[in-house]
């Protein structure tokens, strides 16, 4: 997925001409992830992980490849309304992490569900550097280059769906599948009331909501002042290894340290990326790699923490709801952000999006340096 996602806001602005619609692929990619998580939760929960996680490729292949379409026809629409289905895939990557936590021992439910968020390193930090050959197998392929990318998606979402249904026969199903019947506003309300459960979701969600922000306009930025394909698709599959590739480390650290001080961390991380964003030079593509690593790091820390402390933090009975309300609530920031990042850089530039994402840091920084360390299990 991440061939895709490395093209898609020059694919946008191909198709519509205008660098304001750049961001709206993301967008749409993070409101059909969005849109998604629940529906995906409440399958895990009535039919189990492995076929609600197969149930998210297979609408996010139908996904990869209307986009294929929709690049050849040259129709914004059909573009953003395949950037939702291709969601899908990203809201199943998100909940399968969760499939590692149902089983774990409580004692290393960070390490578990981090190990998860690592494996898929690989997929991501070849990705965009896929780019290149993608452009070349969509010119092969008599599609437009910067479509090409979205093969290899095809590919790769297709694996997945195999991998999944014939791999996780064995998994358990959630034992509160008889018994977690509430509407999503009460999970809301119940995780809301709840002090850890509150971070951890609102961590989450925030880290996101920046991450998005920053990373679906930077290859815009950088053609826009002189970088290749080949100089993008290596500064994304950077940003994408500081989002997975050190994910057991916050996991560990979690564990250990405790997952608010891990959040803490990652807030801290994630500011010092904005602060660099905003400090660097346009052309200087090495502080703007600099800033995105390091932008994928602190994702990975509040990710792995923020997941972890939610999990442990609400009862048993709402606990796949709020998972998936967690995933919910990411995807609506994100897909705000996402919406936004694309105007705010054709008005204003890169360096001011750097600036209002590390704002949104704030709030959530307070409510992490005045929640208490100690968490209560509620298994």
């Amino acid at each position: 997925m991440a061939s895709g996602f490395a093209v898609a806001g020059l694919l946008a602005e191909r198709i519509s001409g205008s660098t304001s619609t750049a961001g709206l692929v993301a967008t749409s990619t993070t409101i059909g992830a969005a849109a998604l998580a629940v529906p995906l939760a409440r399958l895990a929960r009535s039919r189990g992980r492995r076929f609600a996680l197969t149930v998210g490729y297979v609408i996010g292949t139908v996904g990869a490849v209307l986009t294929i379409v929709a690049a050849q026809v040259s129709s914004l629409p059909l573009l953003l309304l395949a950037g939702c289905l291709f969601g899908s895939g990203t809201a199943a990557n998100l909940q399968s992490r969760y499939a590692a936590t149902d089983a774990a021992d409580p004692a290393h439910v960070a390490r578990a569900l981090s190990l998860v968020v690592w494996a898929t390193t690989i997929g991501v930090v070849i990705g965009p550097n896929l780019t290149g050959a993608g452009a070349r197998v969509g010119d092969s392929l008599g599609v437009l280059p910067l479509a090409g990318p979205y093969v290899f998606s095809v590919v790769a979402l297709v694996l997945s769906l195999v991998t999944v249904w014939f791999g996780l026969r064995r998994l358990p199903r959630p034992q509160t599948a008889s018994v977690e019947r509430q509407p999503l506003a009460v999970t809301f309300r119940r995780v809301m009331a709840i002090p850890h459960a509150r971070l951890g979701l609102l961590a989450i969600a925030t880290a996101h909501a920046v991450m998005v922000g920053v990373m679906s306009m930077t290859s815009v930025h950088l053609q826009h002042h002189g970088a290749s394909l080949t100089i993008v698709g290596f500064i994304i599959s950077g940003h994408v290894a500081g989002m997975f590739a050190l994910s057991p480390v916050m996991g560990w650290l979690a564990d250990r340290l405790g997952p608010i001080p891990t959040i803490g961390l990652g807030l801290a991380t994630l500011a010092i990326a904005m602060t660099v964003a905003a400090l660097a030079a346009d052309e200087a593509h090495g502080l703007t790699a600099v800033a995105l690593i390091l932008l994928g790091l602190g994702w990975s820390a509040c990710l792995v923490s923020g997941s972890t402390l939610l999990s442990s933090s609400v009862p048993a009975d709402i606990r796949t709801s709020a998972q998936g309300l967690s995933d919910l609530t990411m995807g609506v920031l994100a897909s705000l952000s996402g919406t936004a990042a694309g105007p705010v850089l054709a008005q204003f530039g890169f360096h001011w999006l750097a600036v209002l994402c590390g704002l949104l840091l704030i709030p959530v920084a307070l409510l992490a340096a005045t929640t208490k360390q100690s968490i209560r299990s509620t298994a």
